[in-house]
């Protein structure tokens, strides 16, 4: 599988014509067979006059490269139906550098999303847009702010904590209201950046998406290097919060291994991601301050329980939330840890969830998948402990605490248990 990827009027388009699909990034193809992406967010940093670094903007070329690549080259077309091999040529600015970063780069996107990648670079990249005069906003740090849960509760505690912090957003259907919500009342109210790299031309395509995360971080890293702070030489920090339990989201039962979990926030792509990013000379730390906590723990320990309480409701994390006319299953793994977080935080849920009473004994409920799934993972840990039954999941040298994730992971699953139990799920 192989694909294109480069601005309007770069010669590697024309490839199309010979049989390569390609990607136009910022720009709008009306070529037959030709994807393109990004448009939106080049006009988006025009209009706020922001200058992100240089290398900054290449990452971002790479991410809308990976997903196209992610979301227009089918799995099921694989030789096991699941992992790709794919070549992936995309136009950047500093081809020199990000040719000496093939490696790395390929390895931490094997991990990201469980395929085999060739990645080729080719000059002519997209440049940021040039700005007659610059803005540099005076926040140290920068938060993603999904619209989900963990990232409220992240955004709201920092903030409390004194931080100055630029939210960043990743427009998706039935979140953006929201996002906008929770910016204005964080704080006294938040510089918010909200993107959408504003796909066209793309056919039904594969809906696993384990790349789609990469552009939201590549937002991250182009306003963290944005700021005033950073265009000093000081340092800054993408806060990327996610639960302890999400963040590694071990295979419940060996059914769900390898892309089945997402890694977008696994400390070992976080450490893949923090070497590059270092590497290209951004002084930004890519950090997760819920690493090792749950998600009840997360909403306990918030600085400004009043905000967190009036607002968590809103928040989404369901995944099929856009599948199901844009509410809450109640039943997927997303779903059961957001549901137990609110009993471990013990403040009342008012979100309205499509399968609310999980205690009843069919396969919509207690004995759906996911469910039964979880049931497996907790018997399993109180059989094995976790740290025998999470397997190869902490291996890498890039673990440098595993007792520490280990354990999270053990709450993680007593949390749920409890909620569980409490439902009359047995």
């Amino acid at each position: 599988m192989r694909l294109v990827c480069a601005p309007p009027k770069h010669p590697s388009l024309n490839e199309v014509v010979r049989g390569t699909p390609c990607v136009m990034l910022f720009g709008r193809s009306i070529k037959a067979g030709v994807i393109s992406t990004g448009l939106g967010i080049l006009q988006t940093i025009d209009h706020l006059r922001l200058a992100p670094a240089p290398r900054a903007w290449d990452f971002l070329s790479v991410a809308l490269a990976v997903n196209a690549a992610d979301q227009s080259l089918p799995r099921s077309k694989s030789p096991d139906g699941w992992t790709r091999e794919i070549e992936l040529g995309v136009a950047v600015q500093d081809q020199k550098f990000w040719s000496s970063k093939r490696a790395d780069l390929e390895a931490l996107l094997r991990f990201l999303t469980t395929d085999i990648w060739k990645m080729t670079f080719l000059d002519g990249g997209q440049p940021a847009p040039e700005a007659k005069s610059l803005f540099a906003p005076r926040e140290n740090s920068v938060c993603l702010l999904s619209g989900g849960l963990d990232s409220l509760a992240g955004a709201i505690d920092l903030a409390e904590r004194g931080r100055k912090i630029l939210a960043v957003s990743q427009v998706a259907a039935g979140d953006k209201t929201h996002q906008t919500e929770f910016a204005e009342r964080i704080g006294g109210g938040l510089y918010h950046l909200q993107m959408n790299h504003n796909a066209h031309g793309w056919a039904k395509g594969e809906r696993s998406q384990r790349a789609r995360s990469l552009v939201f971080l590549a937002y991250g890293l182009l306003a963290a290097t944005s700021l005033q702070a950073h265009r000093r030489g000081n340092e800054t920090t993408l806060f990327v919060p996610e639960n302890g339990f999400i963040s590694i989201n071990p295979p419940l039962t060996p059914d769900r291994l390898g892309s089945l979990s997402t890694r977008t926030t696994h400390p070992v792509f976080m450490a893949g991601l923090q070497e590059l990013v270092a590497s290209a000379g951004l002084k930004v730390t890519v950090e997760n301050p819920f690493q090792f906590d749950t998600k009840g723990e997360a909403l306990r320990r918030c600085g400004n329980q009043r905000l967190l309480r009036d607002l968590a409701s809103s928040s989404t994390s369901c995944g099929r939330f856009a599948r199901n006319s844009f509410t809450h299953c109640g039943r997927c793994v997303p779903c059961l840890i957001r549901r137990a977080s609110f009993y471990r935080w013990g403040r009342p849920d008012h979100t309205k969830y499509r399968y609310e009473h999980l205690g009843r004994q069919d396969r919509k409920h207690a004995l759906f998948d996911d469910v039964r799934s979880i049931q497996i993972a907790i018997e399993a840990v109180r059989a094995e402990g976790a740290p025998l039954w999470m397997g190869q999941t902490l291996s890498s040298k890039r673990i440098t605490e595993p007792a520490k994730y280990a354990a999270v992971v053990e709450r993680g699953l007593k949390e749920v248990n409890t909620f569980l139990r409490a439902q009359g799920v047995r």
